[in-house]
Protein backbone atom coordinates (compact mmCIF):
# COMPACT_ATOMS: atom_id res chain seq x y z
CA UNK A 1 0.00 0.00 0.00
CA UNK A 2 1.60 3.32 -1.27
CA UNK A 3 1.27 6.37 0.95
CA UNK A 4 1.76 10.25 -0.58
CA UNK A 5 5.37 9.82 0.76
CA UNK A 6 8.18 9.27 -1.68
CA UNK A 7 7.16 10.74 -5.21
CA UNK A 8 8.22 14.11 -6.91
CA UNK A 9 4.86 16.01 -7.16
CA UNK A 10 4.47 18.92 -5.90
CA UNK A 11 1.11 20.63 -4.05
CA UNK A 12 -1.31 19.54 -3.73
CA UNK A 13 -0.84 16.65 -5.36
CA UNK A 14 2.47 16.22 -3.23
CA UNK A 15 4.04 14.21 -3.21
CA UNK A 16 3.89 10.33 -4.28
CA UNK A 17 0.87 10.99 -6.27
CA UNK A 18 -0.26 8.02 -8.99
CA UNK A 19 -2.97 8.80 -11.24
CA UNK A 20 -1.92 11.87 -14.09
CA UNK A 21 -5.48 13.13 -15.14
CA UNK A 22 -6.34 14.66 -12.19
CA UNK A 23 -4.45 17.79 -13.02
CA UNK A 24 -0.75 16.77 -11.78
CA UNK A 25 2.47 16.87 -14.20
CA UNK A 26 2.16 13.84 -16.18
CA UNK A 27 6.20 13.97 -15.75
CA UNK A 28 6.34 13.85 -12.29
CA UNK A 29 3.62 11.01 -12.02
CA UNK A 30 5.60 9.07 -14.61
CA UNK A 31 9.01 9.20 -12.16
CA UNK A 32 6.62 8.53 -9.06
CA UNK A 33 5.35 5.14 -10.94
CA UNK A 34 8.29 4.26 -11.96
CA UNK A 35 9.79 4.57 -8.88
CA UNK A 36 6.94 2.53 -7.62
CA UNK A 37 7.34 -0.24 -9.80
CA UNK A 38 11.20 -0.72 -8.74
CA UNK A 39 10.35 -0.54 -5.39
CA UNK A 40 7.64 -3.60 -5.40
CA UNK A 41 9.68 -5.46 -8.47
CA UNK A 42 5.95 -6.28 -10.23
CA UNK A 43 4.26 -4.29 -13.56
CA UNK A 44 1.05 -2.49 -11.74
CA UNK A 45 -1.66 -2.55 -14.26
CA UNK A 46 -4.03 0.12 -13.80
CA UNK A 47 -8.00 0.64 -13.95
CA UNK A 48 -10.39 3.09 -15.38
CA UNK A 49 -12.16 3.16 -12.12
CA UNK A 50 -15.96 3.46 -12.09
CA UNK A 51 -17.41 3.08 -9.04
CA UNK A 52 -18.78 -0.53 -10.18
CA UNK A 53 -18.60 -3.95 -9.87
CA UNK A 54 -16.78 -5.02 -13.00
CA UNK A 55 -13.61 -7.50 -12.15
CA UNK A 56 -10.86 -8.25 -15.11
CA UNK A 57 -8.21 -10.58 -15.51
CA UNK A 58 -4.89 -9.18 -16.29
CA UNK A 59 -3.62 -11.67 -18.17
CA UNK A 60 -6.09 -10.81 -20.80
CA UNK A 61 -5.04 -7.11 -20.66
CA UNK A 62 -3.48 -5.05 -23.60
CA UNK A 63 -0.09 -3.67 -22.46
CA UNK A 64 -0.49 -1.09 -25.02
CA UNK A 65 -3.72 -0.71 -25.22
CA UNK A 66 -6.10 1.79 -23.14
CA UNK A 67 -6.85 1.45 -19.15
CA UNK A 68 -9.96 -1.17 -18.31
CA UNK A 69 -12.78 0.11 -17.66
CA UNK A 70 -13.35 -1.77 -14.44
CA UNK A 71 -12.98 -1.22 -10.57
CA UNK A 72 -11.15 -4.81 -9.35
CA UNK A 73 -8.63 -7.24 -11.37
CA UNK A 74 -7.81 -10.75 -10.94
CA UNK A 75 -3.91 -12.26 -11.89
CA UNK A 76 -2.46 -15.58 -11.69
CA UNK A 77 0.85 -14.64 -13.66
CA UNK A 78 3.57 -13.87 -11.87
CA UNK A 79 5.30 -10.64 -12.19
CA UNK A 80 1.99 -8.14 -12.94
CA UNK A 81 0.26 -6.63 -9.98
CA UNK A 82 -3.38 -5.85 -9.42
CA UNK A 83 -3.44 -2.00 -8.26
CA UNK A 84 -6.40 -0.07 -7.31
CA UNK A 85 -5.91 3.46 -6.44
CA UNK A 86 -7.99 5.04 -3.55
CA UNK A 87 -8.17 8.79 -1.78
CA UNK A 88 -10.86 7.87 0.81
CA UNK A 89 -12.42 4.97 -1.06
CA UNK A 90 -11.50 1.10 0.19
CA UNK A 91 -8.50 -0.74 -1.21
CA UNK A 92 -9.01 -4.74 -0.67
CA UNK A 93 -6.15 -6.99 -1.58
CA UNK A 94 -6.72 -11.04 -2.15
CA UNK A 95 -4.66 -13.73 -1.96
CA UNK A 96 -5.18 -17.32 -2.58
CA UNK A 97 -3.31 -19.28 0.60
CA UNK A 98 -2.25 -21.70 -2.07
CA UNK A 99 -0.45 -19.28 -4.04
CA UNK A 100 -2.31 -19.74 -7.38
CA UNK A 101 -4.28 -16.05 -7.70
CA UNK A 102 -4.15 -12.79 -6.40
CA UNK A 103 -6.72 -9.65 -6.83
CA UNK A 104 -7.61 -6.14 -5.92
CA UNK A 105 -10.83 -4.12 -5.42
CA UNK A 106 -11.80 -0.36 -5.35
CA UNK A 107 -14.62 -0.39 -2.50
CA UNK A 108 -16.04 2.50 -2.52
CA UNK A 109 -19.64 3.20 -0.74
CA UNK A 110 -21.42 2.48 -4.09
CA UNK A 111 -19.12 -0.65 -5.38
CA UNK A 112 -18.97 -1.82 -1.86
CA UNK A 113 -23.19 -1.61 -1.79
CA UNK A 114 -23.62 -2.62 -5.50
CA UNK A 115 -21.29 -6.55 -4.45
CA UNK A 116 -17.48 -5.48 -5.93
CA UNK A 117 -16.11 -7.72 -3.22
CA UNK A 118 -18.48 -10.92 -4.28
CA UNK A 119 -18.21 -10.17 -7.81
CA UNK A 120 -13.83 -10.27 -7.11
CA UNK A 121 -14.24 -13.43 -5.09
CA UNK A 122 -16.51 -14.89 -7.91
CA UNK A 123 -13.83 -14.52 -10.70
CA UNK A 124 -11.08 -15.54 -8.74
CA UNK A 125 -13.13 -18.75 -8.08
CA UNK A 126 -14.57 -18.90 -11.99
CA UNK A 127 -10.66 -18.47 -13.05
CA UNK A 128 -8.67 -19.71 -10.57
CA UNK A 129 -10.69 -21.95 -8.61
CA UNK A 130 -10.11 -19.99 -5.89
CA UNK A 131 -13.03 -20.70 -2.89
CA UNK A 132 -13.75 -18.02 -0.43
CA UNK A 133 -12.31 -20.15 2.64
CA UNK A 134 -9.09 -19.66 0.84
CA UNK A 135 -8.70 -16.31 0.49
CA UNK A 136 -6.46 -14.12 3.11
CA UNK A 137 -7.85 -10.22 2.29
CA UNK A 138 -6.61 -7.86 3.98
CA UNK A 139 -7.94 -3.19 3.84
CA UNK A 140 -5.79 -0.97 3.30
CA UNK A 141 -6.42 2.86 4.59
CA UNK A 142 -10.19 4.79 3.67
CA UNK A 143 -12.07 7.68 5.49
CA UNK A 144 -12.71 6.47 8.78
CA UNK A 145 -16.16 6.17 10.79
CA UNK A 146 -15.56 9.36 12.33
CA UNK A 147 -15.35 11.52 9.34
CA UNK A 148 -17.12 9.62 6.46
CA UNK A 149 -20.77 11.36 6.39
CA UNK A 150 -23.36 10.24 3.93
CA UNK A 151 -27.30 10.74 4.01
CA UNK A 152 -30.19 8.67 4.20
CA UNK A 153 -29.31 6.82 0.76
CA UNK A 154 -26.06 5.37 1.90
CA UNK A 155 -28.20 3.96 4.55
CA UNK A 156 -31.00 2.42 2.39
CA UNK A 157 -28.05 1.08 -0.35
CA UNK A 158 -26.84 -1.02 2.46
CA UNK A 159 -30.23 -2.04 3.61
CA UNK A 160 -30.69 0.09 6.79
CA UNK A 161 -33.46 2.00 8.10
CA UNK A 162 -33.62 5.40 9.65
CA UNK A 163 -34.97 4.11 12.64
CA UNK A 164 -32.51 1.32 13.17
CA UNK A 165 -29.12 2.17 11.02
CA UNK A 166 -27.22 -0.72 13.07
CA UNK A 167 -23.82 -1.27 14.09
CA UNK A 168 -21.98 0.43 10.74
CA UNK A 169 -23.91 3.44 10.83
CA UNK A 170 -24.05 6.02 13.46
CA UNK A 171 -26.27 8.97 13.56
CA UNK A 172 -24.48 12.35 13.71
CA UNK A 173 -25.31 13.97 16.60
CA UNK A 174 -27.10 17.79 16.20
CA UNK A 175 -27.59 16.90 11.86
CA UNK A 176 -30.62 15.56 11.33
CA UNK A 177 -30.58 12.67 7.93
CA UNK A 178 -26.80 12.27 8.49
CA UNK A 179 -24.67 9.69 9.82
CA UNK A 180 -21.50 8.14 10.43
CA UNK A 181 -20.34 5.31 7.86
CA UNK A 182 -18.21 2.57 8.74
CA UNK A 183 -16.57 1.65 5.34
CA UNK A 184 -14.02 -0.84 6.66
CA UNK A 185 -16.43 -2.20 9.21
CA UNK A 186 -18.97 -2.98 6.18
CA UNK A 187 -16.58 -4.38 3.98
CA UNK A 188 -15.74 -6.67 6.62
CA UNK A 189 -19.44 -8.10 6.82
CA UNK A 190 -20.07 -8.52 3.18
CA UNK A 191 -16.17 -10.69 2.98
CA UNK A 192 -17.25 -12.80 6.01
CA UNK A 193 -21.04 -13.24 4.63
CA UNK A 194 -19.65 -14.26 1.16
CA UNK A 195 -17.40 -17.03 3.45
CA UNK A 196 -13.69 -15.37 3.59
CA UNK A 197 -12.88 -16.06 7.24
CA UNK A 198 -9.17 -14.73 6.78
CA UNK A 199 -8.88 -10.85 7.31
CA UNK A 200 -6.60 -8.15 7.95
CA UNK A 201 -5.19 -4.31 8.28
CA UNK A 202 -7.89 -2.05 8.30
CA UNK A 203 -10.44 -2.68 11.23
CA UNK A 204 -12.39 0.81 11.23
CA UNK A 205 -14.52 1.18 13.93
CA UNK A 206 -13.51 -1.55 16.49
CA UNK A 207 -10.12 -0.08 17.67
CA UNK A 208 -10.85 3.93 16.68
CA UNK A 209 -7.12 4.01 16.84
CA UNK A 210 -4.64 4.91 14.33
CA UNK A 211 -1.49 2.56 13.51
CA UNK A 212 2.36 3.85 12.88
CA UNK A 213 2.47 1.43 10.56
CA UNK A 214 0.49 -1.09 7.53
CA UNK A 215 0.65 -4.17 9.30
CA UNK A 216 -2.29 -4.56 11.46
CA UNK A 217 -5.64 -3.99 13.17
CA UNK A 218 -6.53 -0.19 13.82
CA UNK A 219 -8.27 1.93 11.84
CA UNK A 220 -6.38 4.34 9.39
CA UNK A 221 -9.03 7.46 8.18
CA UNK A 222 -7.06 9.05 5.49
CA UNK A 223 -8.95 12.12 6.31
CA UNK A 224 -7.46 12.24 9.28
CA UNK A 225 -4.00 12.25 8.84
CA UNK A 226 -3.03 14.56 5.77
CA UNK A 227 1.02 13.98 6.05
CA UNK A 228 0.41 10.17 5.35
CA UNK A 229 -2.65 9.90 2.86
CA UNK A 230 -4.25 11.93 0.22
CA UNK A 231 -8.05 13.03 0.97
CA UNK A 232 -10.67 13.89 -1.53
CA UNK A 233 -13.42 14.45 0.83
CA UNK A 234 -11.10 16.91 3.03
CA UNK A 235 -8.87 18.67 0.27
CA UNK A 236 -11.06 17.38 -3.22
CA UNK A 237 -7.70 18.33 -5.24
CA UNK A 238 -5.30 15.99 -4.00
CA UNK A 239 -3.59 12.91 -5.84
CA UNK A 240 -4.14 9.47 -5.27
CA UNK A 241 -2.43 6.24 -3.81
CA UNK A 242 -2.78 2.81 -4.51
CA UNK A 243 -2.80 -0.95 -3.24
CA UNK A 244 -0.86 -3.56 -4.57
CA UNK A 245 -0.77 -7.16 -4.73
CA UNK A 246 1.02 -9.93 -6.88
CA UNK A 247 2.53 -13.01 -7.40
CA UNK A 248 6.22 -13.11 -6.84
CA UNK A 249 8.55 -15.31 -9.71
CA UNK A 250 9.24 -18.34 -8.91
CA UNK A 251 6.75 -18.49 -6.37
Amino acid sequence: MSTRVGGVSVAPFDALNLKAEIGDDPAAVAVNRTRLQGWIGARPVRLDQVHGTVVCALEQVDAGGGLPVADASVCGRPGLACEVQVADCLPVLFADRDGRAVAAAHAGWRGLAGGVLEATLAALHARHGVSPDRVEAWLGPCIGPAAFEVGADVLAAFGGSVDEPGASFRPRAGVAGKWWADLAGLARKRLAQAGVTAVGGNDGGISGGVSGGMDGGTGWCTASEPSRFFSFRRDRLTGRMAGFVWLRDGG
